[in-house]
């Protein structure tokens, strides 16, 4: 069998608003924004540094529908580089780039071959004796099993299946594509090249299933190195090693505060903690989420302050490393006796609103507000998992802790 080499990618997200970063601070959100695209034009210097033999994103390539050309234009930039370096690419639409979603187009070099979306595809690498097999999403959503109607393999070849799907299930991401590993497995392939899933996963080893998530991380919950994975064939042996494209990373720190800690002293205790992250960073600009705990008897003061606190830990950050910016700030500290409902007690307000665990009713009509609010988001600014950022409970915690900010400085 012919010896080659070739890049899996998927969950390129181009044109991704980061809508969470947006609405806190248009500056962090445009880094990010750049850090996309950084990564995709990373991963096409690799492909040409290692003389890959084909390159396959599976899903995803855009966020969602354009509101101009430009990141069609930036998109063919990239892949024309790979056509001149004779690398040919094999893309599959998913949820976020639907045949429906995407309504601009931009021609795209000859190297670039799509998946069908009315039923599955194969291509052919003559030379290499090597099949891949996919089908894009037609619609946003694909409820249907669609790895079940793939062809069969080709005797004598390597053959790859390119699917976007959550499998069985991948929390917070949505069921799409639904099938199982014995699904995959029935098909006879010798690599399952996945998308949909944003954090790296090796599935099954036999044969080879992967997710390889996503080139750049696009929130508080997509953490860590990103990438895409460059995969090797030599006589039917496959082997795999990641190649990490992302320039910019997102990452919490928990911090306790102790009971006599006034401001200054907490914010020396944040700057001890931000040594450690500063040392981590790896050259790459981070997005951080502080989430600061335990009891205070400062609380009432640091609540009363609490946009000029905001603003001394952003300083603290930037003393610590220029390019560390506070993506959130999430106050948990407690009166040094009673708790947060003792807040409430002293400010009159008990009664008036949840301290403990948010009761299902209220739950229920947040997240029709959020869904009011994500249908009403221009282009695909409402198309991700959180549209703002956060679950319904995480925002009415944040919520409930501004009101009794306010509640307090008056």
């Amino acid at each position: 069998m012919t010896s080659f080499r070739f890049i899996h990618a998927a969950d390129l997200h181009l044109g991704s608003p980061f809508q969470g970063l947006a609405l806190k601070d248009a500056a962090i959100a445009e880094l990010f924004i750049e850090a996309s695209r950084k990564a995709f034009s990373a991963l096409v210097d690799q492909a040409v540094e290692r003389g890959v033999d084909f390159f396959i994103v599976a899903g995803d390539v855009y966020d969602g529908d354009w509101k101009d050309n430009k990141i069609g234009l930036f998109f063919n930039r990239e892949v024309a580089r790979l056509e001149r370096a004779g690398i040919p690419v094999f893309l599959l639409k998913g949820n976020h780039d639907a045949e429906s979603v995407i309504t601009k187009t931009i021609t795209l070099p000859r190297n670039v071959s799509e998946f069908p979306v009315a039923r599955p595809g194969t291509f052919k690498l003559e030379h290499l004796k090597v099949a891949l097999h996919g089908q894009g999403f037609a619609e946003r959503s694909a409820s249907e099993n669609l790895a079940l109607a793939y062809p069969k393999p080709e005797a004598g070849w390597f053959n790859i299946g390119v699917l976007h799907t959550s499998l069985t299930g991948r929390e917070p991401h949505a069921p799409y594509a639904p099938c199982s590993v014995e699904d995959l497995r029935s098909r006879g392939y010798d690599y399952w090249a996945l998308g949909h899933v944003h954090d790296f996963e090796i599935v099954a080893e036999d044969p080879l299933v992967v997710f390889p998530g996503n080139l750049q991380g696009r929130s508080i919950r997509e953490q860590g190195a990103k990438g895409a994975v460059l995969v090797t064939v030599e006589d039917g042996r496959v082997t795999h090693e990641r190649i990490i494209t992302d320039s910019a990373r997102f990452a919490e720190l928990a911090v306790a505060v102790e009971p006599d800690d006034d401001i200054p002293a907490i914010l020396r205790r944040l700057e001890d903690a931000l040594e450690a992250v500063a040392e981590k960073m790896e050259g790459r600009p981070l997005a951080l989420r502080i989430r600061l705990g335990g009891r205070s008897r400062f609380r009432k003061e640091l609540m009363a302050r609490a946009d000029d606190f905001r603003d001394e830990v952003q300083a603290a950050c930037h003393r610590c490393h220029e390019d560390i910016w506070l993506e959130k700030l999430d106050v948990r500290v407690e009166p040094e006796t009673g708790g947060i409902a003792a807040s409430a007690d002293m400010l009159g307000l008990e009664g008036l609103i949840p301290m403990g665990g948010f009761p299902p009713e209220l739950l229920s009509d947040a997240e029709a507000r959020i869904a009011e609010i994500a249908a009403r988001l221009p282009g695909g600014t409402g198309a991700g998992e959180l549209v703002l950022g956060d679950d319904a409970e995480a925002l009415l915690e944040e919520a409930r802790d501004l009101l009794l900010s306010r509640a307090a400085r008056g």
